[in-house]
């Protein structure tokens, strides 16, 4: 691009996190169309795309965009090597003329204009959220990633965003689906985007490394398995906290502390049968990690051994100057196993004085959901964190988002795609979006208009019309209104570039868009649908295209 006489420096945009994500991750019929674009010579038409969706997944009525980093990474760095051209050239039709591959060696995406809608927003079905334009050839080649980098992402989000939601705004949310997600890209997906709808932390280091999201983790049934008994503990010195003194036998302290709690009348009949193998094991690993110590008390009996064990080995940190974490319950009734664990630490603080002890940290992991978060919201529990993962990152509720990528414009002419169903039929032309706001600070509408019309005034009434049904209308006077295209990439056209943002940022943009939401439109069950709309202009003109292009059947 050249200003004032000098070259622009185009800014140096990292490619996507899996290198993977190439321009032969494609559809075989993107490659064939742009052959028989080029060999009709329609390859560098000015052609206009939408990508949007249909229908919210999991019966709700939002959806949060993911993926857009991704795809300007993507097209930022598009280029058809030497060494995929080779494969092309063996994989196409020996028909295919050499003048095609030259041609394809030479295309990067500095024709091609990105707008997009902020990552991170809460959307909604058929407003676009990304438009493409570029010459046809070029744009083809980027539909399918383009649909492969936002579909997953868009739909882990919206389902870390609902799990968000019933768990509610104090629980803390842990990702821990590395071991279930379909495959490793799969997996680092989930906990970025989980991450953006809303989860605190992902056990998944390597995603922890990638995109700096917090890390937990401590340790599963197996540790706890491998100890037969306290003598295994060779290494018992713990230094205090304050660092002044140590302690020189730190098991014999857990045995004085789990000797005094079954000396305690209230709990002598729960506290009676502890495991010393699970015993062995918390204390080790509470020398391992004094500072971090949360131990996994339902290896053997939650009540009757993994309570006493964890609060023997708590009591005794505390004597040192440590504060244990807490507690994970990874089996049985988590709504009853949490309260009760609840009135033991309640009990001891009580007991022997100590401070806080009855607020330890309670997590619950073992196959949740959604519904398992609201039928323990409904039985009452005591659970402060929720580690989820298989439900999250395989969406198993909802295998695919199904977000689409239609020709609306080309050569400055509207297309419009037509369907015996409804829902199918693409709005034409190149749009601009808005989203109107109103007194209370809901948004109200989504709206969609032709390029060249006058944007929605605050203050001002606009009609709102769906797109397909003339009887559904409503005016509106907007107290706020929001443009939702940016441009992520001006390509060459002197554009200014609306600059990616940090995942934090993204986080806290999808942590906003969602308590703005009215709550109707975010319940679990029956939510009232948002509304998304066309202005009267763009609805006539939706209505005469799709006359003049339907084909008039002749009955005999």
């Amino acid at each position: 691009m050249e200003i004032n006489g000098e070259m622009e420096q185009r800014p140096v945009i990292d490619g996507p996190t899996n290198p993977v994500v190439s321009s032969l991750l494609s559809d075989m019929y993107q490659f064939t169309m742009a052959y028989a674009y080029w060999k009709a010579g329609k390859h560098l038409e000015r052609a206009v795309f939408d990508l949007f969706f249909r229908k919210n997944p999991f019966g709700g009525e939002y959806t949060v965009f993911g993926g857009l980093g991704e795809c300007i990474h993507f097209i930022a760095n598009f280029k058809i090597t030497e060494d995929e051209i080779s494969f092309l050239r063996s994989t196409l039709p020996s028909s295919c003329e050499d003048g095609f591959f030259d041609y394809l060696r030479g295309i990067d995406c500095s024709d091609v204009e990105v707008y997009a809608i902020s990552e991170g927003s809460v959307v909604f079905p058929r407003i676009p959220l990304m438009r493409v334009e570029g010459p046809i050839a070029v744009v083809q080649l980027l539909e399918t990633p383009f649909l492969n980098l936002i579909n997953y992402a868009s739909l882990v989000a919206t389902n870390a965003a609902r799990h968000r939601f019933v768990a509610g705004k104090s629980k803390t949310l842990l990702e821990f689906g590395l071991r279930r997600a379909q495959g490793p890209d799969g997996a680092i997906s989930a906990s970025k985007y989980s991450y953006i709808g809303g989860f605190d932390a992902t056990s998944n280091v390597l995603a922890g490394k990638l995109f700096g999201i917090p890390l937990r983790g401590t340790h599963s049934h197996a540790f706890v398995s491998s100890f037969m008994s306290p003598d295994e503990i060779t290494a018992k010195t713990l230094p205090h906290s304050n660092g002044s003194d140590s302690c020189d036998d730190f098991v014999s302290l857990v045995q004085t502390w789990l000797s005094k709690l079954q000396s305690v009348e209230s709990f002598r009949g729960s506290f009676s049968e502890t495991s010393q193998s699970e015993l062995a094991a918390f204390t080790s690993y509470a020398l391992a990690f004094p500072n971090n110590f949360l131990a996994l008390v339902d290896t053997y009996d939650v009540i009757r051994s993994g309570l006493p064990n964890f609060c023997a080995v708590a009591l005794a940190l505390h004597d040192l100057g440590y504060k244990a974490n807490g507690i994970r319950l990874d089996s049985g009734d988590l709504a009853y196993l949490s309260v009760e664990a609840r009135k033991f630490f309640c009990a001891i603080e009580k007991e022997f004085q100590i401070p806080s002890f009855g607020r330890m940290a309670i997590t619950a992991s073992n196959d949740l959901n959604e519904e398992t978060l609201d039928a323990l919201n409904k039985q009452g529990h005591e659970v402060n964190a929720f580690g989820i993962g298989t439900h999250l990152v395989t969406c198993y509720a909802q295998a695919a988002l199904g977000c689409v990528f239609k020709l609306v414009e080309i050569n400055d002419q509207p297309r419009i795609k037509l369907s015996e169903d409804v829902t199918k039929v693409s709005i034409p032309c190149k749009k601009r979006c808005y989203r109107l706001y109103g007194r209370e600070g809901y948004p109200l509408v989504d709206i969609m208009t032709g390029e060249n019309e006058p944007p929605p005034k605050v203050a001002e009434r606009i009609l709102c019309r769906h797109p397909f049904n003339e009887s559904k209308r409503a005016y509106v006077v907007p107290q706020q209104v929001e443009e939702l295209l940016k441009c992520y990439w001006p390509g060459n056209s002197g554009k200014e570039r609306e600059p990616l943002p940090t995942l934090e940022k993204i986080r806290e943009k999808c942590i906003n868009h969602l308590n703005q939401m009215r709550p109707d439109h975010m319940r679990r069950l029956n939510p009232t649908p948002y509304k998304v709309s066309v202005s009267a202009q763009l609805y006539d003109f939706i209505h005469l295209l799709w006359l003049s292009e339907a084909p008039v059947g002749e009955l005999q």
